[in-house]
């Protein structure tokens, strides 16, 4: 599979609804013009004072045509915002006055918006720290019912063909979630297999890796999560095609399953890799990409109620763009 064609092919085909909070970021700017020619969305709003973005746009040469520009401090729909976000803080001590004040954060602006159905997806982090992403995603747009957790995925595109979907596969968390719970674990499985379903168009059939498989590790505190998250998990999503505790050469290779984990229902077609903690994960994903040669997409956050996105802040604009397109072709 060609995993950025088909991403843009199936945003082109929705035609949703993009929100880009930092409309004075240059990468960002030269990304939205690239997304509106390709018609990768209906419409991208950029969140900045007008006289700004449109001299940073002269600035790096970008074209403004047919792109909204949206100043949340002078916006007419600055009570419906901060009454909404009234609403959603007042349990923790937030203030109707407070609330007009913080939601014209252009972070909290565009959550706001995909919120309340102005917008249909959210792309940031090219000038924020992810963290900063995430609460105010967490916030306001929440994670999917039933969850609690948001996490990240990145999709693994290796040479050899045979892994995966097409040489595709989906690696889990490596970029938000430090050292899970079996409960967060839990979530971040599910939300993996929602990413595969999302993302790779296939029918998700996960391993939840260890440095143990089948007890090989004893009963390790780091055994025993993977072990409570798999019962969790199939509590919740008892169809769900999974098995832990598995080493990785266990959930791969069908002869060390055979040996290790006889009997497996994933044997031979993993898709989805759930790694216990950040470290493996971020490790993982790291060295597949560089000693294997494989292009790595992401990190791509889920678990959210509504689709939203953080970018490295060195993310160069095809990043952005690739990233917008993934986003925009998770929207319902």
């Amino acid at each position: 599979m060609d995993f950025v064609k088909d991403m843009r092919q199936k945003a082109a085909l929705l035609q949703k609804r993009l929100v880009l909070p930092e409309g004075t970021e240059p990468r960002t700017l030269k990304a939205a013009r690239i997304i509106m020619d390709e018609k990768l969305a209906s419409s991208v709003t950029l969140l900045g004072s007008l006289s700004l973005v449109s001299a940073v746009a002269v600035q790096e040469g970008v074209k403004l045509d047919g792109m909204i520009v949206l100043d949340p401090a002078t916006s007419p729909f600055i009570d419906q915002y901060a009454d909404a976000f009234y609403e959603l803080r007042k349990k923790k001590g937030m203030t109707p006055e407070q609330a007009r004040l913080d939601i014209v954060s252009p972070l909290r602006w565009g959550a706001m918006m995909v919120r309340l159905g102005e917008a249909d997806a959210l792309v940031a982090g090219a000038e924020h720290a992810t963290a900063d992403v995430l609460r105010a995603g967490l916030t306001i747009i929440g994670t999917v019912p039933g969850l609690k957790t948001a996490s990240s995925c990145f999709v693994i595109q290796a040479q050899d063909r045979d892994w995966g979907v097409e040489g595709a596969l989906i690696f889990s968390d490596c970029a938000v979630v430090p050292d899970p719970t079996p409960e967060q674990l839990a979530d971040i499985a599910l939300s993996a297999a929602q990413s595969c379903r999302e993302l790779l168009a296939a029918k998700p059939v996960l391993a939840l890796l260890s440095f143990s498989t089948k007890g090989s590790g004893g009963d390790h505190p780091d055994v025993l999560k993977v072990r409570g998250a798999l019962d969790l998990i199939k509590e919740k999503e008892p169809d769900l095609i999974i098995d832990g505790e598995l080493q990785a050469d266990a959930a791969l290779v069908p002869a060390v399953t055979d040996k290790k984990a006889p009997g497996s229902p994933i044997r031979g077609k993993v898709n989805t890799l759930v790694f216990p903690d950040l470290g493996a994960g971020n490790i993982g994903y790291k060295l597949v990409q560089r000693l294997g040669n494989a292009q790595a997409f992401g990190p791509f956050l889920q678990g959210f109620a509504q689709p939203i996105s953080d970018l490295s802040r060195g993310a160069s604009v095809e990043d952005i763009v690739v990233t917008a397109a993934v986003t925009l072709a998770r929207v319902k």
